[in-house]
């Protein structure tokens, strides 16, 4: 199968296929001593495609991701992440799933997942830790300290070559009574 045919079979993800960067991000997370830290960065995103996935009666269709972020004004990355995007168009048109599966080097697992349409330029996952479908895992240190409980992605492809995203990964932080609300965002543009 030829790479735009791969493409063509990513249903709402086929506008992702390629490197995105961009330097409006900001992350919101606990800082040293466990108050509120909010980051500046800027982040370089590439998908590329794997072509077809079969998973006995279910086709999936993906792209391989890596993302790397820096604080602006610095050279070393801050955070990094790889897994996929995988679209299952499902087996009507109203099964279509969108997941995200990654890893953190951090120690921490998200397989995230919602449903759309093939032609849908919004998209919303989430995974709840102890979920038996979309879920997260941590670390022990993690899960004693800052626990993953949900995770919640909101991705708008609307404009043409542009890539926003907002992420809101809910902890609960040992020793505070509210759960604390990391979050990250960015506008990102097709850079090739």
């Amino acid at each position: 199968m030829s790479n735009d045919e791969n493409i063509r079979n990513l249903g709402p993800l086929a506008a992702l296929a390629g490197v995105w960067e961009g330097d409006a991000g900001l992350d919101i997370s606990p800082s040293a001593e466990r108050g509120v830290m909010e980051t500046p960065f800027r982040e370089r995103a590439v998908f590329e495609p794997i072509g077809q996935v079969d998973n006995h009666e279910q086709v999936l269709y993906g792209l391989r991701y890596a993302t790397t972020a820096y604080r602006i004004g610095e050279a070393d990355a801050f955070h990094e992440e790889v897994g996929y995007w995988l679209w299952d168009a499902g087996r009507d048109s109203e099964d279509g799933q969108v997941l995200r599966c990654f890893v953190v080097p951090r120690g921490v697992t998200i397989l995230a997942g919602g449903s759309a349409a093939a032609d849908a330029q919004t998209l919303s996952l989430s995974a709840d830790v102890g979920s038996e479908t979309y879920s997260v895992a941590s670390n022990r240190f993690l899960d004693a300290e800052f626990k993953t409980v949900r995770y919640e992605l909101e991705v708008n492809l609307e404009t043409e070559g542009v890539f926003e995203y907002k992420e809101d990964t809910q902890l609960r932080v040992k020793d505070q009574s509210e759960i604390f609300h990391h979050r990250d965002s960015n506008r990102l543009t097709r850079a090739g």
